[in-house]
């Protein structure tokens, strides 16, 4: 099934909703185009125009699935990053258990695309959305399905809108990261009686405690280790009161792309528990990376013996304004780049086929579809340059894109990403 959604996609004809592909390819199947083998430099891309690196993107996937097998963790890597289903399958195919989601709309896709195991790290309480979950568990023996529960209120509308539902739907205990993060269950007496509430429900099974470790307040090394401590506490206290009686094993999962280090130190000593403990680990923003705030964040900083990510993405724009000496503007602006974390990053200028450093210009501001640039005195920029841009965050520059190309370092496109936001 997922072969055949995604030769599909292959099967797409190029057209007017996909942007900076080069004008002649109109009406050619993305397969046609992939086969081209066009350079994204001279073969009739147009600015602005978002690419990924092949070779980095490659990097980056087998990174992160032998740091996940050293650990001992399972992985589903949190695709509401990407809603690439082309790199879902990437990902499976290097190693991840399943793919980590957040919305049903995201669910719908995955489903679309053959995804067999999904984990929605949310809370669902939607009827409407709950009904046709139920209908694909039906539909799927082989679908698995485990969500967040928080309280006992979401638990009795789970359980009415799944009433006569062929399979229960799997849970976990969501335990908040701290007073004032974002949901989750504030206190462990309160954990207990939303699982009292799950084992009551017919239409439910609880099997295990997760949350996301990012959202602990004001967050150091000693403040997540302490929370994971907590969910990991939560676990055996659940284990030892014969909670999860029904289930063949017991779910813990955490890991954001910031502190995944600290959940394979925490889950790493996890006790041995009444049934086998699948130690699963949600990290996503690791696919493409970022030149921004994952560059900063990202635990390789601290064990660099690890290994490095390197940031895949690089948004191409032209120069088509220079005003005066100290200032100019791209044709790139806030619906191209991601700007919610940081503003893109003048990385190189390319002219005449040549690349060099950006050497003396910085991105100041974004408009609907503009980069302001401020230049200084070493600034080599004329109107019609293309000027390579780093972003920060991936979750917000893959939504702007519908159709990416997968660029070697050469320029050679391999590669044509669709996403489904």
């Amino acid at each position: 099934m997922a072969a055949e959604a995604l030769a599909r996609l292959a099967e797409e004809r190029v057209d007017h909703r996909f942007k900076g592909l080069p004008s002649d390819a109109m009406g050619r199947t993305v397969a046609e185009l992939t086969a081209e083998r066009r350079n994204l430099f001279t073969d009739g891309f147009a600015t602005p125009v978002l690419a990924l690196s092949a070779e980095r993107l490659e990097h980056n996937l087998r990174l992160m699935e032998t740091y996940a097998e050293r650990h001992g963790l399972a992985f589903a890597p949190h695709g509401k990053t990407s809603m690439a289903p082309q790199l879902f399958q990437r990902q499976i195919e290097h190693g991840a258990w399943g793919i980590t989601l957040a919305v049903p709309h995201q669910v719908w896709v995955a489903r679309e695309f053959g995804v067999q195991r999904v984990f929605l790290a949310n809370e669902l309480v939607d009827a409407a959305a709950l009904r046709r979950l139920a209908a694909e568990l039906a539909a799927d023996p082989d679908f698995r399905f485990v969500c967040y529960v928080d309280s006992v209120r979401g638990v009795e509308l789970m359980d009415a809108a799944l009433a006569g539902a062929a399979r229960p739907v799997d849970v976990v205990v969501e335990l908040a990261a701290g007073e004032g993060a974002r949901t989750g269950v504030r206190t462990e007496a309160e954990c207990a009686a939303v699982a009292d509430a799950v084992a009551a429900a017919s239409a439910l099974r609880l099997v295990g405690v997760a949350g996301y470790e990012g959202e602990v307040p004001q967050a150091t090394p000693e403040r997540v280790h302490a929370w994971l401590g907590r969910l990991v506490a939560l676990a055996v206290d659940f284990d030892k009161a014969g909670r999860f009686a029904d289930t063949d094993e017991i779910v813990v999962s955490a890991g954001g792309s910031a502190w995944f280090d600290a959940v394979a130190d925490v889950f790493g000593e996890i006790p041995e528990l009444s049934r086998p403990v699948h130690k699963l680990l949600r990290s996503g923003a690791y696919v493409s990376h970022d030149d921004g705030h994952y560059r900063k964040l990202t635990p390789f900083n601290r064990v660099p013996e690890e290994g490095a990510l390197e940031p895949a993405f690089r948004l191409w724009a032209q120069v088509v304004s220079r005003p005066s000496a100290e200032q100019a503007f791209l044709n790139a602006g806030k619906r191209d780049a991601a700007y919610d974390l940081d503003l893109p990053f003048a990385q190189v200028v390319r002219r005449d086929g040549v690349e060099r450093p950006a050497a003396g210009i910085e991105v100041t501001g974004l408009s609907d579809q503009h980069a302001w640039l401020r230049t200084g005195p070493e600034a080599d920029l004329e109107v019609g340059d293309w000027v390579g841009l780093g972003l920060s965050h991936p979750c917000t520059s893959f939504d702007k894109w519908p159709l990416i190309p997968v660029a070697e370092a050469d320029g050679t496109v391999v590669d044509y990403i669709r996403t489904f936001f």
